[in-house]
């Protein structure tokens, strides 16, 4: 009976640790979970900047969405800032610049179960719509030098961005890993997933990206 107890006790606690991480890195539009709660449609995706994972550039993810001239966004009185994607640091990934045509971000973080795996599944798919869909593949809040290796042990060619505190998916609503998000050109939410995804679903939701993507554009 004791060590019964003590697996219940163990097992709660799991599930409470489980929660309170996707409280964490929750938050999003309106406290929704990408991926998991529906967003509204067509919802803009905030802009971001962040250090090339592979990359010397060193510092926490840009998330300015102003640049403290308006109310938009709150901002220390007297400060002024430059929004994400205007900034021109070199070694800096800007969200925006992936606006242009359909694109996927993968968010994931090393400890999350098939997480990495998932990161070769999206590296394949990089590879075959290349030209025609953008990826990033973003790590969030790992330390820096296991990601450059696994960058390295993979070989990830897929452009890899680093959220190093964990700014961005906070700011986008991640609650899981991997969570995918599923982006029209011009940087508006098509779909989102969470969970891993086989090589033939991952395609299945490229194509209905391009496929929605089509519709848009002849609407």
């Amino acid at each position: 009976m004791r060590d019964r107890y003590s697996i219940l006790v163990g097992l709660l606690f799991l599930v409470v640790i489980a929660i309170a991480s996707l409280h964490t890195l929750g938050g999003g539009d309106g406290g929704r979970t990408l991926g998991l709660d529906p967003f509204p449609a067509r919802w803009p995706l905030p802009a971001f900047a962040v250090p090339a994972a592979a990359g010397t550039l060193e510092g926490d993810a840009n998330i300015a969405q102003d640049d403290c001239t308006t109310a938009a966004v709150p901002c220390p009185e007297g400060s002024r800032r430059a929004p994400a994607c205007r900034i021109q640091t070199r070694g800096a990934i800007r969200v925006c610049d992936l606006f242009g045509r359909p694109l996927v971000i993968s968010f994931w973080f090393s400890e999350g179960d098939g997480c990495v795996e998932q990161q070769d599944v999206v590296e394949g798919a990089y590879r075959r719509y290349r030209g025609r869909v953008g990826f990033l593949s973003l790590d969030i809040r790992d330390d820096r030098g296991p990601v450059r290796e696994l960058i390295r042990e993979h070989g990830w060619t897929m452009p890899v961005g680093y959220d190093r505190d964990g700014a961005v998916a906070t700011l986008y609503g991640v609650g899981g890993c991997p969570t995918m998000a599923y982006v029209y050109p011009g940087g508006t939410l098509q779909a989102a997933s969470i969970g891993d995804l086989t090589t033939a679903q991952l395609d299945a939701r490229i194509r209905a990206l391009l496929d929605a993507t089509r519709a848009a554009e002849a609407g």
